[in-house]
């Protein structure tokens, strides 16, 4: 399995990135460490409860709490799109997520393996922020060639544009 590792892409006036979960490649202090390298403003973990404890991850937000990273769970079934109550978690957490981005921020979503369910969150944010949804999965795709596994997750992140909340085009 290869090394923990970021692969990034700019987005605003910050990084978006994506990201196995810490523990997956290796012990999840040594993969923490790396993430916190990468200098996050805000996570988003879009796994389960049962994937973090798998890895020894469950008190990733603590952690990331304890070294001053903003931190939002929005849980998803490997290889999902989010349900109804994921989903109405997502406006709080895209908005924090873009205000971080205009003020320089970075932004990393993970899932268990970096590829779908952080793909499709992070390609959601990049139309939200004005990219068409194709080319938008093309840049993702170039950084991270896995991102985005499932039609399902496609379809929820190529929202329309009459659902864009306030999103400057």
């Amino acid at each position: 399995m290869p090394d923990w590792s970021v692969s990034e892409l700019r987005l605003r006036n910050g990084w978006i990135g994506i990201a196995p979960i810490p523990g997956r490649t290796a012990d999840y202090l040594v993969d923490l460490a790396k993430l916190l390298r990468w200098g996050p403003t805000l996570v988003l973990t879009m796994t389960t409860k049962r994937e973090m404890i798998r890895v020894g991850a469950e008190d990733f937000g603590a952690d990331l709490a304890a070294a001053g990273v903003k931190w939002r769970y929005l849980p998803i079934a490997d290889f999902g799109a989010p349900d109804d109550t994921t989903n109405a978690l997502w406006p709080e957490a895209s908005e924090l997520a873009h205000a971080e981005l205009d003020a320089g921020g970075k932004v990393l979503a993970h899932c268990y393996g970096g590829c779908g369910r952080s793909g499709m969150a992070l390609m959601r944010m990049m139309v939200e922020a004005g990219e068409d949804a194709d080319s938008a999965l093309a840049r993702l795709r170039d950084a991270r060639p896995c991102a985005v596994e499932a039609a399902e997750q496609r379809a929820w992140a190529a929202v329309p544009m009459t659902q864009r909340k306030g999103r400057e085009i």
